[in-house]
């Protein structure tokens, strides 16, 4: 006998990044299909990312405007990104999803410790539409180096999709994963763990137009920042266990915002406003800025992260800033529009060799002029490599990868073989910009502050805004390195 046939329109999104503009079209948009798709027929869900603290609504409502979007958007169900996980302490992330109406679905993300259970998180949800049991498997991107130090333990998501999949077979009629792994992994997984049917990615901010297939899995994203959502038609065959995929991606460029949605952002902006008004420091004197040369906020930054860390040296990147500061009073919303990035510090061991060659290419057009994206960097460019603890003299008329003449760490020269522990920030260890800085060992991430944070106290110590005025590189010939 023939199985009726059952149609459920799915729409789905990622990585929104807290563009709230995008997110209002989105609203509109869910309405507007509301408006020819019944509800049983209807599924919305979010694969992660949908906050970014770069964002000051989202920073200044410590993520209240964002609930209060997913909730005019009316998600089914969604799945924390890195974004969410990543960014807020235990007890920020439990407040933020305590009480939502939305079920948070994530088979290998946990509290670490038994006794903080959260009553949000479930590994998986079934859910019933046009007559079908459609199962939502959440899996998020494992940082358990981060997530440890926060309370969470992020489980292996292939061992814990396989888990969730052989359970959810024998009864439900779709199998549908919201991960939050990646492209490279969503292929791994379709590989390795078979009976999924559908698989909606994020993280690496991948546009699937169409569906694709990796076996008998079908996969599907809509890129980043709001930019798209996914469109697709789930539809039960004529024949038992039989299911089509149809759809894709359609592009929200030009698409109306929701009214509700508006006004949410508009509220919330002003609330931000009011509590990030918050005097932090008041500067005597200005503290320019620049990213290609060093500077006394960047100089600044550095010591502030060398304190942070305990370490012998500080080393940053001049393009965590976009601005320098004018003298007066320095607000929270000043330095969260002039440092938006969150990311954080660490501490690690460098050789002597090993830090010169960093030095070296921190000189280099090529590195303090590249555009990066990702790794909790919300600059434009990496910027020149500024420091604390350590002087040097550099000669730009010298050859590439000779041009450091001389370097000091605390007044004692530079030794090659010797190791030094070197407070930095952790978007380095990722591999960005400097790949020297990658290989650093015994590596110890320092959570939960953001560099920011580290900044607003460091504006309050007056000896060492004092000290960010000191030269730390000398140029022995030519003018400081500006990017051509």
């Amino acid at each position: 006998m023939l199985e009726t046939k059952s149609r459920v329109t799915l729409l789905h999104t990622n990585d929104i990044h807290s563009h709230l503009e995008q997110a209002a079209r989105i609203a509109g948009y869910a309405k507007s299909v509301r408006k020819t798709v019944p509800e049983d027929e209807l599924l919305l869900v979010d694969c992660g990312d949908f906050l970014d603290r770069a964002r000051p609504e989202t920073e200044g409502t410590s993520g209240r405007v964002n609930r209060s979007l997913l909730q005019a958007i009316g998600y089914d169900a969604l799945v924390p990104g890195n974004n969410e996980g990543l960014t807020y302490t235990f007890e920020q992330l439990d407040a933020f999803y305590e009480g939502l109406t939305i079920p948070v679905v994530c088979a290998n993300f946990r509290p670490m410790r038994p006794h903080r259970q959260v009553r949000w998180l479930v590994p998986s949800l079934t859910i019933r539409k046009s007559g079908l049991d459609v199962a939502l498997i959440g899996l998020t991107a494992p940082y358990n180096v981060y997530y440890q130090l926060l309370g969470w333990q992020a489980d292996d998501p292939f061992e814990s999709a396989a888990r969730e999949v052989e359970r959810l077979r024998k009864t439900a009629d779709v199998i549908v994963v919201l991960s939050h792994l990646g492209l490279r992994q969503d292929e791994r997984l379709a590989s390795l763990v078979p009976g999924i049917d559908l698989i909606l990615g994020a993280h690496t901010h991948h546009l699937l137009d169409k569906p694709v297939f990796v076996g008998n899995t079908a996969m599907s994203a809509a890129g980043k920042y709001g930019s798209h959502i996914g469109h697709l038609v789930l539809e039960r065959g004529g024949k038992p266990g039989e299911i089509s995929i149809g759809g894709g991606c359609l592009s929200t460029d030009g698409w109306p915002a929701d009214e509700e949605a508006r006004a949410i952002i508009a509220e919330s902006r002003g609330e931000a406003k009011r509590r990030m008004s918050r005097v932090v420091a008041v500067l005597d004197e200005p503290l320019p800025w620049s990213a290609d040369a060093e500077s006394e906020l960047s100089n600044l930054l550095a010591a502030a992260v060398r304190r942070k860390a305990g370490a012998e040296i500080g080393l940053v990147n001049a393009g965590q800033f976009l601005g320098g500061l004018p003298a007066g009073e320095v607000t929270e919303e000043t330095v969260h529009a002039l440092c938006p990035s969150p990311i954080n510090c660490c501490r690690m061991k460098l050789s002597g060799r090993e830090l010169h060659r960093v030095m070296e290419e921190g000189l280099l057009p090529e590195f303090y002029g590249l555009e990066i994206r990702g790794f909790g960097f919300r600059g434009h460019v990496l910027g020149t490599l500024c420091y604390d603890g350590l002087e040097a003299e550099a000669d730009l008329s010298r050859p590439p990868y000779e041009r450091i003449t001389g370097v000091r760490v605390n007044g004692q020269p530079l030794q090659a073989d010797r190791e030094y522990e070197v407070g930095t920030l952790d978007m380095f260890t990722f591999g960005v910009g400097h790949l020297g800085l990658k290989e650093g060992r015994d590596v110890v991430y320092l959570l939960p502050e953001f560099i920011r944070e580290l900044l607003c106290e460091a504006l309050g110590d007056r000896r060492l805004i004092r000290d960010a005025g000191r030269t730390r590189l000398r140029m022995a010939k030519g003018h400081p390195p500006r990017r051509q």
